[in-house]
């Protein structure tokens, strides 16, 4: 499952009335960060298909839902669980530790292997 390309106009329908977990992440052409997450992100919308849907809004030609969420800055990643924001990120982060955030908001993703965890 690839990300999925969201706009103001589709937000209510592909994000808060969305059957399961939503990462949506806020991001700009010219934002260096949000280009570095963007494979992250890919990666784990494959990986975790069936669990969360990654979506991807571009805040230049989508400006209603950034202000209405108040985003500041960007790469901000918000999950969204029945309709509401249950958590927010903001700042670029390696794929590891947004799996890791992920997971604290209650979407588990595969196992990881005893061998990365114990290198943590």
């Amino acid at each position: 499952m690839t990300t999925v390309k969201v706009t103001d106009e589709s937000f209510e329908s592909d994000v808060l009335k969305a059957a399961g977990p939503v990462l949506v992440d806020f991001w700009a052409e010219w934002c260096g960060p949000c280009k570095q997450i963007a494979p992250a992100l890919e990666q784990i919308s494959e990986e975790l298909g069936g669990k969360v849907t990654v979506a991807k809004i571009n805040i230049d030609e989508n400006q209603m839902t950034p202000s209405r969420y108040g985003v500041r800055g960007i790469p901000t990643m918000m999950l969204f669980k029945d309709g509401q924001m249950a958590s927010m990120t903001v700042g670029a982060m390696p794929k590891s530790k947004i799996l890791e955030w992920l997971g604290e908001a209650g979407v588990k993703g595969p196992a990881v292997s005893s061998q990365a965890a114990s290198h943590g």
